[in-house]
């Protein structure tokens, strides 16, 4: 075979792998979504020889090469997000994506009917078995997971079946390392509509918590048959209703009697940033930070340990005045302290600790007081909370419930303080 395409991470594209590519873009168009899986099927995983013999013999050729071990998973990725691109784009078609994932549940092991075809048939078998051990296909049912329209009801199931409350977390989550611009395009897409449902829900939820205690008060000097009924609306979090109300009002609402999280990061940026060296913007910072800390705790042992990291972000730069990358640096840094370091080094000490002992709204707090000063890391603070999801993923909910009214409380936070609706009026 020679090479025709270079893909992503110069990978080449065989001539038998458009083949495939521009088969399945064909019928998408014409077919179905239950016939497309069933071509599918078919193509990949059923023992009988393709009904196209072109085709088959192209993916035959696929599968025989000498990278297909490597490579493979590659092209059943691309062939998995041509249906999946097409699908998503049309809401009808959005369940057809967990059947597709589904199909892979059920891949034959062991006896082959078609002696003639014993060795190509066990070969692609086994390199598609292959492909569902992968990143791509773990990031596939993650995006499975999220258009499932099945129940998030019962405490005993993953972490990760919740995957779909929180879009802050796709980009992170169901972006493989070799996904396409329309791929990216897509999952991008998906987040947009979930964030602003969230937010529609959030803002309805919100109002009618106001009206029910604007009636509750207006019925206790009313009679019975003149009492007004509000009818009710979801929560649309996982919270409490109690947790939900004192959340909301603290990252909306003024925290310390006159300013909101808001207006101490303007004020901040204001006074600590004009002709400031470095060094003095980092004293600055650690007295904003600390000042949402219990004294009591912070003298333990946090203070310190804050303290110490920030005179460790860029010494060599302490005289310089602050710019633009010094703040990105610093905020970024700060985050992989309260958070986690990385997926390769997945240690949440800190976090666990401020979670328990200042418990999940101050410890957003402070996490949100830090993106506000610099918008431009909340990309980085998204990905470390992906982080510290994709390591608990497998557990059941149950197990890590922290983490649970963790990502509830991100998710109001931001979308409190970056979304499109207007909630000033809970100050």
């Amino acid at each position: 075979m020679t090479a025709s395409v270079m893909g992503r991470f110069n990978r080449q594209i065989m001539p038998e792998e458009q083949r495939i590519y521009d088969h399945l873009l064909y019928w998408i168009d014409v077919e179905t979504p239950s016939e497309i899986l069933e071509r599918f099927h078919a193509l990949f995983i059923g023992e009988a020889r393709y009904a196209d013999p072109e085709i088959a013999e192209a993916l035959e050729r696929v599968v025989a090469s000498r990278t297909a071990s490597d490579e493979f998973r590659f092209v059943l990725n691309r062939c998995c997000h041509i249906l999946v691109n097409r699908w998503q784009s049309h809401s009808q078609n959005q369940l057809a994506i967990p059947k597709l994932v589904e199909l892979f549940d059920h891949i034959p092991t062991g006896y082959v009917s078609t002696r003639t075809r014993v060795r190509s048939v066990r070969q692609r078998r086994e390199l598609t078995k292959q492909f569902t051990e992968t990143e791509q296909f773990h990031i596939l049912s993650r995006l499975a997971q999220v258009l499932s329209q099945a129940a998030e009801g019962g405490g005993s199931r993953t972490l990760g079946t919740l995957i779909r409350r929180y879009p802050y977390l796709y980009e992170h989550c169901l972006i493989s390392e070799d996904a396409t611009q329309e791929q990216q395009n897509t999952v991008r897409q998906l987040q947009s509509g979930m964030q602003r449902k969230f937010e529609i829900d959030l803002s309805q939820y919100i109002t009618y918590q106001v009206r029910r205690s604007q009636a509750e008060a207006a019925n206790r000097v009313l009679s019975t048959s003149s009492q007004r009924i509000i009818q009710p609306v979801n929560n649309p979090t996982l919270l409490g209703e109690r947790e939900f109300r004192q959340a909301i009002k603290h990252y909306v609402g003024r925290i310390d009697g006159a300013r909101t999280y808001k207006d101490m990061a303007h004020s901040f940026l204001v006074q600590s940033t004009h002709n400031r060296p470095f060094a003095a913007f980092k004293d600055d910072l650690y007295e904003y930070i600390t000042a949402s800390i219990d004294p009591e705790y912070g003298r333990q042992k946090f203070n310190n340990q804050l303290h110490t990291r920030l005179s460790t972000i860029l010494p060599s730069s302490n005289a310089q005045k602050v710019d633009d990358f010094l703040m990105v640096r610093t905020c970024s840094q700060l985050f992989n302290f309260l958070i986690v370091e990385s997926s390769h080094s997945p240690q949440h000490f800190v976090f666990i600790d401020l979670m328990t002992n200042l418990g999940p709204i101050l410890t957003t707090g402070i996490l949100l007081k830090i993106v506000l000063l610099c918008r431009k890391v909340k990309p980085v603070l998204e990905r470390r909370f992906s982080v510290l999801f994709s390591h608990y993923e497998e557990y059941s909910r149950d197990a890590v419930q922290w983490l649970v009214i963790a990502l509830e409380n991100l998710n109001l936070a931001l979308s409190a303080n970056f979304g499109a609706i207007d909630l000033s009026f809970i100050r």
